[in-house]
């Protein structure tokens, strides 16, 4: 597939305003994979005029053609399948496996929402008096600005994307700057399926906290989601009040396996490990406890560490890998302070570089 790594504004690919670069890295070696334009504010605020210039048109177009351009995009996206797993692999560090279970599941969003956009309801009543009756209609909120994070590039992105453009939205998409490729790649599969110009717009950046002011400020961006930490989200909410923006958060999570002395303690240590390192646990719903009836405790570690010792961590473009590196080498080193005393046991990490 064709590679773009410039800003897709108003239907074309075009630099950054200052020429900036933002380097992409592959997680598993630590090797420069390319560069990618880096937004500026102007940038930035040349794609909410693109995206408010389309969304009339867009608006107005009938549900069914919104659906047939989402429905076209799921079809791209499960003839390339291979090639997006690939991608996802180079610049995410995913294993192959998991990748491919990503676009699937990441194209099955643009599906759902082509069948839905056919299905934006509305609703008459009688009014309490009798003498009059009450129609709420439905219609797109506007111009809507979708962050989203690096540990799921591709399916992150589709399920913001895929009801905007079924509602009749019109979006800024900026992808976190770890993994700007498969956003960019997610623009041109959507151009290609007959986007009108000015519908999807995508900004990578290395400024995103003024991309994020510049939407929190424009009157024209009606909507903001983000995928995130709770810190961040905490600033947007606040944010978006000025301009009585619509929001929607997905911050972080603190999910706890919970395992009581009568329960199959074999079934439970064997699904652990896949719930903890499952994406080498860079999720939000990634198990981060497990808390242990104490008098099952010693036998439930016991077969938690055979369990874990059989997770395969390795190259992640090898089909037998379930476990790559982390993403970043900041992200290595914050994993690692983690780590209290003394582990029950403690993996090998891979020779070479990359960030295991």
């Amino acid at each position: 597939m064709n590679q773009h790594t410039e800003l897709f504004i108003g239907g074309k690919w075009r630099p950054a305003g200052d020429s900036a670069r933002i380097t992409v890295l592959d997680p598993a070696t630590g090797q420069q994979l390319a560069t990618v334009a880096s937004a500026t504010v102007g940038d930035g605020l040349d794609a909410v005029d693109a995206a408010a210039e389309a969304l009339p048109g867009w608006a107005a177009t009938a549900p069914r053609g919104r659906a047939e351009l989402l429905q076209a995009v799921y079809g791209l996206m499960k003839e390339r399948a291979e090639e997006l797993a690939e991608l996802i692999v180079a610049e995410n560090g995913k294993a192959l496996p998991d990748a491919r279970a990503e676009i699937s599941y990441a194209a099955e969003f643009f599906r759902w929402y082509a069948e839905e956009a056919v299905r934006v309801a509305g609703s008459v009543q009688t009014a309490p008096g009798g003498s009059n009756r009450i129609i709420v209609l439905r219609q797109p909120i506007g111009v809507s600005v979708l962050v989203t994070p690096w540990n799921f590039p591709a399916a992150m992105a589709t399920r913001k994307v895929g009801p905007a453009l079924a509602a009749g939205c019109t979006v800024v998409l900026k992808p976190a700057h770890e993994t700007p490729l498969t956003a960019l790649m997610l623009a041109s599969l959507l151009a290609e399926a007959g986007a009108p110009a000015g519908v999807v717009n995508v900004l990578t950046t290395d400024h995103a906290s003024e991309m994020v002011g510049v939407a929190l400020d424009d009157a024209r961006v009606r909507k903001l989601s983000f995928t995130g930490s709770t810190e961040v989200g905490r600033r947007i909410a606040a944010g978006a009040a000025g301009t009585i923006k619509r929001v929607t958060l997905e911050l972080g999570g603190k999910s706890a396996n919970v395992v009581f002395a009568d329960a199959d303690l074999e079934k439970a240590a064997a699904a652990a490990p896949y719930a903890v390192f499952d994406n080498a646990g860079q999720d939000c719903c990634a198990r981060s406890r497990i808390l242990v009836e104490q008098s099952a405790y010693d036998r439930f570690a016991e077969l938690l560490v055979d369990a874990t010792r059989g997770v395969r961590v390795g190259d992640p473009e090898d089909d037998a890998t379930e476990m790559g590196p982390l993403i970043s080498a900041a992200h290595r080193e914050t994993v690692s302070s983690f780590v209290e005393g003394e582990p029950l046991f403690r993996g090998d990490v891979p020779d070479g570089k990359g960030y295991w």
